[in-house]
């Protein structure tokens, strides 16, 4: 069947021949992903995790926290095991496990209390991902900082495999899910021409792509709709002169919202939609720590910015950082640190 312009090879094809291999002589396989899985992290793993039960294999799939409700209708979901609810059976299947896939996450540290299960496992272990510096614990990495998902990662893995005939419906809604949330529906992240040749493929799969967009960015609870309005109403602040905008949370405020694991996702983006603002700042605090997602349009290196200051990193337009301490100095912090970006933000054409 032609299936339009083939995609260029991206993948070294001895990693992806490797991949095979271990694939084909494991017989109990677990895909990880990262801390608080978002879309692209849920989408690859689901869709990698879909192929190894079709190719007949023993998969699991185990994430350390728990993960937002919007995500929860890609099918496959139910079954993801959560480190934290039950640490005792996780440790038995590392164990136990002789392939293991790290997804989305390029350390072992991204993934919390699992990383000295990851480091200590005697398993055969795969890195795919799209985040600067992968570690060396693995025996196969493929890792693309320019790729814009781990899912589009996952689907050129498959299709450089020969294996696109064995990409269902219910596959190609996974990875369409994680390429759509990592580019902020496709419009960050998102300029290579082949991201739309692959969206073009999944298609062919039977995929409802605005279904898709609805269930993730039209499912909003009334309690998140309205902390999204009192986010952007009392806790945004604008620095014109820098281009930039911030919005930042209390737990208080969280609570006052009955906040859920997820209600925030996305928040980050839409002071974006003000004229002139290149860089855009979301500050929230956590039970333990201060969490910061970073968004910019353009140059602006948010990935620099990130770990320069709050020990994070992430992509050009889309990071992320953390900060121990309390939410009013973790704001203090980025006051005092922007100015040093003022000459890139006041250059950086919108």
């Amino acid at each position: 069947m032609n299936y339009f312009k083939p995609l260029s090879g991206v993948i070294d094809g001895l990693a992806v021949g490797k991949v095979q291999q271990l694939i084909e002589h494991s017989n109990q396989i677990l895909i990880t992903a990262h801390l608080s899985p978002d879309g692209d992290a849920l989408g690859a793993s689901l869709g990698l995790y879909h192929y190894l039960k079709h190719k007949g294999k023993t998969v699991k799939l185990m994430v350390p926290n728990s993960f937002p409700y919007f995500l929860k209708w890609m099918a496959g979901a139910g079954e993801i095991l959560v480190y934290e609810y039950n640490p005792q059976a996780a440790q038995v299947i590392f164990n136990h496990s002789d392939l293991i896939f790290s997804v989305d996450y390029n350390i072992p540290k991204r993934v919390g209390k699992m990383a000295p299960l990851l480091e200590q496992s005697t398993a055969q272990k795969v890195l795919i991902d799209h985040h600067l510096f992968p570690g060396k614990i693995y025996d196969v990495v493929i890792s693309h900082p320019e790729i814009s998902s781990t899912s589009e990662l996952v689907f050129r893995m498959l299709y450089q495999m020969g294996a696109y005939d064995a990409i269902d419906k219910t596959m190609a809604e996974c990875l369409y899910c994680g390429m759509m949330t990592d580019t902020g529906g496709f419009t960050f992240n998102s300029n290579n021409p082949e991201i739309y040749l692959i969206i073009s493929l999944l298609l062919r799969k039977g995929i409802d792509k605005d279904r898709i967009y609805s269930l993730v960015y039209n499912n909003l609870s009334q309690d998140r709709f309205r902390l999204l309005g009192f986010t952007l109403s009392q806790r945004m602040k604008i620095y014109p002169e820098l281009h930039t905008a911030l919005i930042w949370l209390s737990l208080e405020d969280q609570k006052q919202f009955s906040y859920n694991k997820g209600d925030t996702e996305g928040f980050v983006n839409y002071p974006l939609s003000i004229k002139d603002i290149i860089f855009s700042v979301f500050i929230r605090e956590d039970e333990d720590l201060v969490k910061i997602s970073f968004r910019s349009q353009g140059t602006f290196p948010t990935n620099e910015f990130a770990a320069q200051f709050f020990h994070g990193g992430g992509h050009l337009n889309a990071s992320g950082g953390e900060f121990h301490g309390t939410l009013e100095d973790a704001v203090l912090l980025f006051e005092n640190s922007i100015g040093l970006y003022a000459e890139k933000l006041r250059n950086t054409p919108k």
